[in-house]
């Protein structure tokens, strides 16, 4: 299993990973992780590959590789398309953040992501940072994306729970359990 999560600094790119790189464990298999770190510090790209199966040899997804694409933020899952199979799906969390220049006014974002994605390969847009909001705080948003993809890929909910319990700090556990739930129960 190949999963690319893409979104931009600040999202929870990296504690997705961690997660999801701890539910592979928890289910017995051999699990690869590898980060890339634009800026993101300044809102830049981020992006994490998940790799886990009987035996993974390098984490790295190579372009055309990618069974999944999480995707937190629209212009990341249009940028980062073609690492994903022909048979993959990408699961896109319904937002627009404006990188620096759409926000100077030197680009425009473009509103025809959602056209263009959905006409060539498999896709599920959610809302997760509205669930996110009502489960207790935006900032869980990947986690409800992990919500989702568990009941999407029919991942085992509750060693994803414990994944969450094992990888998330204990004063927010709380919050990410229910987004985890709230995200799940959003697939119908």
């Amino acid at each position: 299993m190949n999963i690319l999560i893409v979104g931009v600094g600040g999202q929870g790119t990296l504690l997705t990973s961690k997660v999801l790189g701890k539910y592979a464990e928890l289910a017995g298999f051999d699990c690869k992780l590898s980060e890339v770190h634009g800026m993101a510090q300044r809102g830049g790209s981020v992006v994490t590959h998940v790799r886990f199966g009987k035996k993974v040899y390098s984490p790295i997804i190579w372009e055309g590789g990618a069974d999944i694409i999480l995707a937190f933020e629209k212009l990341e899952a249009f940028r980062y398309q073609n690492y994903l199979k022909e048979s993959g799906v990408m699961v896109i969390n319904d937002m627009e953040i404006y990188p620096m220049p759409v926000i100077i006014g030197a680009a425009v974002y473009p509103d025809t992501i959602k056209d263009s994605l959905s006409g060539k390969v498999k896709t599920a847009f959610i809302n997760a940072a509205e669930i996110a909001i009502k489960a207790g705080n935006i900032k869980a948003l990947n986690i409800v994306m992990v919500g989702a993809l568990t009941k999407m890929l029919g991942f085992d909910f509750d060693k994803m729970s414990q994944a969450v319990t094992e990888s998330v700090p204990p004063k927010f556990l709380d919050v990410n359990q229910k987004a985890l739930l709230d995200g799940y129960n959003s697939i119908g």
